[in-house]
């Protein structure tokens, strides 16, 4: 037998139940229903229609016709009647076998949302059942699956069934930490929640009598202690990282004779504020420890991170490490190096640039550099944590917007640690805040740093929203900041015409603005441009060459260009938070007043029009956090979406705010007292996804 070699065949021979990763009983058993349906009640068709625009209903009647009909399209139209009324079934994709199947005269037990179609009340699509009249109903809920195509609801409620059966869940499911394991006193919650095993089957087979909201809400107490478990595993993972972490060796900095940083801060053309101070006297702590610093470094846009990483990077250097600077974009990662280069030159500290798009010869003098130890700083893009990159000597690695990054990719450049087995430390920029139970729940490994504190002069961006039908005015208003000598962006969503997308584009954008504004230099910039052509234009908008830079979300990060004072956003409800909130942080910079427009169609969504009400009213990056997560989830904002692991599959940050305060407090006891216990309840959640936490 020929043993499949690609991607395209192992799939063909995987079944559904593996696809979706099914293919042990205990995953079976923790494939947890996503909803419910209620067929333990009946209610005659009369009283169905009574209740026409509420929740589902199950109902039930005899085929009096049934007729495949063509008009506005092929469907078929099945209409039961009972004693007391008449319904019609509209099925708009059906097979053959379900036109016998409902054949005048059947009897059929239907269930579905009732609406009010042409001809009366109708269900589309319910699901139907050929039985007797006087047919028992179900005792319990029927629990609805997510699922895959090709694996049906019956399928895998079967399969389900048959997991559940098996004698090796039993151990699985095994109560791992006793009341006496856990104080009552400390925990009360604790003692209301039902066993692990008799959580998980009753959130698989819920009588009629159980609370179907709180199914629905996922607060009922089998829902919690199925949170409670899968919570634990991971504070316990977490801390028991940050535990690790104290035990490994890193370099400790020490103040050294003819300190750079004191050189640095002497070249700096500004003053440090408070803020910055005190970050800085926290970084400072943590690299003067003999283990690895893993700190989070946040600051709204402006705030002058990239000033505290330059003072860590000096330090680093001076006590004779290097330094890796790595970002997500070529454009950020650029922007770094023409920052740093001024100022290191200056120093007599040699820096090294790597990215993806370097020709072969470049990358490997730099890959050279980097290995013999004579670059002292290397900042580049993912090319740094690509295979074949050693350094000679890596004491500290500063990774910029980290969430743009993967898991994975985190704990790549984690790994970079030369020859020794000496640990560098790490320090992660985000201009994105991290909502307080993100940071509580991911990053119970990481120490947080805030810079909440402005420069002085600068003053808040003011945010507009202004309908797309005003768009001439919206132009006139940017030849009027044009004509003060200052700079403008106007970043759309698109580079190309969509069929599907009908928007304005960059490219009609940018000739539309050339023609109307001929007088000043407009310039275009986008993904699809190479990186020494994106590299020039970049250049010369910060230069002043170019005044009006049209663009995508290329420029969502990175771009500092004092001049630049008004920025229009087109179709802006297309964009999410962090990325609008990202974008006007490109204007601003500046001591004059900057203004950022959001340009909307009419037809916007309540989610929309929430969005860019709060974008307008709010400029706290913290407030704007709070809001993304609720909107994207945990995994967006961590970068652990791009890895594939979300994570927390059955824990809400905020319905379950409570239950991580406590859950927090009880690992750590755990670990302290119970240490076998809490590798046990370890091993049994998460496996091997435990190394994914330590990022």
């Amino acid at each position: 037998m020929v043993k499949p070699t690609s991607t395209a065949q192992i799939k063909a021979v995987q079944t559904p139940l593996s696809r979706l990763g099914l293919d042990t009983p205990a995953a079976l058993a923790l494939h947890l229903p996503i909803r419910y349906e209620d067929e333990t009640k009946i209610v005659n068709i009369a009283q169905a229609i009574v209740a026409l625009a509420t929740s589902a209903v199950q109902t039930q009647g005899y085929v009096i016709r049934c007729e495949v009909q063509f008009r506005p399209r092929r469907q078929l139209v099945v209409l039961i009647a009972d004693e007391t009324d008449e319904l019609t079934l509209r099925f708009l994709n059906f097979y053959p076998s379900q036109q016998k199947q409902m054949a005048v005269g059947m009897h059929l037990r239907v269930r579905g949302d009732l609406r009010q179609g042409y001809f009366g009340p109708e269900m589309v699509h319910p699901t139907v059942k050929v039985c007797l009249p006087d047919a028992p109903l179900s005792k319990e809920l029927t629990p609805i699956y997510s699922t895959i195509a090709g694996l049906g609801q019956a399928t895998l409620r079967k399969a389900i069934e048959k997991g559940l059966k098996e004698p090796e869940l039993k151990k699985f499911l095994e109560e791992i930490f006793t009341p006496g394991v856990i104080c009552q006193n400390k925990y009360p919650f604790f003692s209301e929640l039902p066993s692990l095993e008799e959580a998980i089957r009753l959130l698989h087979h819920p009588d009629s009598h159980t609370n179907s909201a709180s199914l629905l809400e996922r607060t009922h107490p089998a829902w919690r202690r199925v949170q409670f478990e899968e919570l634990l595993a991971q504070q316990i993972s977490l801390q028991q990282a940050h535990m690790e972490r104290k035990k490994r060796q890193a370099p400790a900095f020490c103040r050294q004779k003819n300190s750079r940083k004191d050189a640095f801060l002497q070249i700096l053309p500004f003053q440090l504020t408070q803020a910055q101070h005190r970050v800085w006297g926290e970084i400072t702590a943590d690299l003067e420890q003999a283990y690895p610093m893993n700190r989070l470094l946040q600051g709204d846009v402006g705030s002058g991170k990239t000033a505290i990483a330059a003072l860590a990077a000096c330090y680093a250097i001076e006590n004779g490490y290097q330094v890796a600077l790595m970002a997500p974009t070529e454009i950020l990662a650029e922007q770094h190096y023409q920052k740093f280069l001024p100022w290191f030159t200056s120093l007599g500290i040699s820096i090294v640039w790597l990215t993806g798009s370097l020709k072969v010869k470049e990358k490997r003098l730099a890959q050279e550099q980097i290995m013999r130890g004579d670059a002292q700083l290397a900042i580049g893009t993912h090319a740094l944590i690509q295979e074949g990159i050693i350094f000679a000597n890596l004491g500290l690695a500063i990774i910029d917007e980290q969430h743009r990054f993967g898991v994975r990719q985190r704990l790549q450049l984690h790994a970079k640690k030369g020859t020794e087995p000496v640990y560098a430390h790490q320090l992660m920029m985000s201009a994105t805040p991290i909502p307080r139970t993100l940071a509580m729940t991911y990053y119970a490994d990481l120490e947080v740093s805030v810079i909440d504190e402005l420069p002085p002069g600068r003053k808040p961006v003011v945010t507009k929203l202004i309908k797309e039908n005003r768009r001439p005015e919206v132009v006139v208003g940017v030849q009027q900041e044009l004509a003060k000598g200052r700079q403008c962006y106007w970043v759309c969503p698109l580079i190309e015409e969509s069929e599907v997308l009908q928007l304005k584009t960059a490219l009609e954008t940018f000739e539309t603005l050339s023609n109307t504004l001929s007088e000043y230099s407009v310039g275009l910039i986008h993904g699809k441009l190479k990186a020494e052509e994106k590299s020039s234009i970049m250049a010369r908008f910060k230069d002043g060459q170019i005044q009006l830079l049209v663009s995508t979300t290329v420029i969502e990060v990175g771009v500092d260009v004092p001049n630049a004072t008004l920025m229009v956003i087109e179709h802006a409800q297309r964009f999410g938070y962090a990325q609008i909130h990202q974008l006007r942080g490109r204007v601003g910079r500046g001591a004059e007043q900057s203004v950022c427009i959001l340009l909307y169609s009419d037809a916007l969504s309540t989610a929309a029009k929430e969005r860019l009400q709060t974008l307008r009213n709010s400029s706290d990056g913290f407030e704007i956090a709070e809001k993304d997560l609720a909107l994207r989830g945990p995994g967006e904002l961590l970068g652990a979406r791009q890895s594939g692991d979300t994570m927390l599959r059955f824990v809400d940050l905020q319905r379950d705010a409570w239950l991580i305060e406590a859950v927090k407090d009880l690992a750590h006891d755990l670990l302290q007292n119970e240490p076998q216990l809490a590798r046990k309840h370890l091993v049994r959640w998460l496996g091997s996804r435990t190394e994914l936490l330590k990022a």
